[in-house]
């Protein structure tokens, strides 16, 4: 992470932890691999995000976003992880579990004022079809747009858009393809 990022990602740290103290969750910088851990007895949940990097951070709060109530009580919401290096089967099942959190994670990026990249997160495997995933990805938030963004979604993007003074979320902040 860089210097200029840091206050960025503690600004997020504290608008998502403020927002969601009362579902005992709590947004916290890791050092390496992100991953969710349920709340106990002693500890709130905690949404673990990969090195302070703000991207990670939003990437990991959409993972929760879209968490139902059985699956945030367990680690890593009880889902299977294939690491980097994923052969072309691996990766299709990667990409179409991944979709709705990278459309969630692109209103959520759209509404802190950032660039979004999807991230098809397979470097060492097959070579995924980047253009493929994001038409995908970009569907499915402009199917959001249209019937509205899970619950804590919906509510941290309007949390952003009110710390950042940006407008409501449009059609036209989701263009990729001029760029």
């Amino acid at each position: 992470m860089s210097d200029a990022e840091y206050p960025q990602t503690e600004q997020l740290i504290a608008l998502f932890n403020q927002t969601f103290k009362p579902l005992n969750t709590v947004l916290v910088r890791g050092q390496v691999e992100p991953i969710y851990y349920p709340a106990c007895a002693e500890k709130p949940a905690q949404i673990v995000f990969a090195h302070g990097y703000f991207a990670s951070a939003l990437h990991e709060i959409a993972h929760w976003c879209l968490a139902g109530e059985d699956r945030r009580k367990l680690e890593d919401y009880g889902y299977w992880y294939c690491p980097d290096g994923r052969s072309a089967e691996q990766q299709a099942e990667f990409e179409k579990v991944e979709i709705k959190p990278q459309a969630i994670e692109w209103a959520l990026t759209v509404a802190a004022g950032r660039c979004f990249k999807v991230s098809t997160d397979n470097l060492n495997g097959v070579e995924p079809n980047r253009i493929d995933f994001q038409t995908k990805v970009h569907a499915q938030v402009c199917r959001y747009l249209a019937v509205g963004f899970p619950a804590r979604a919906h509510q941290f993007i309007g949390v952003l858009q009110q710390h950042y003074q940006l407008p409501a979320l449009r059609l036209t902040d989701f263009d990729w393809r001029d760029s």
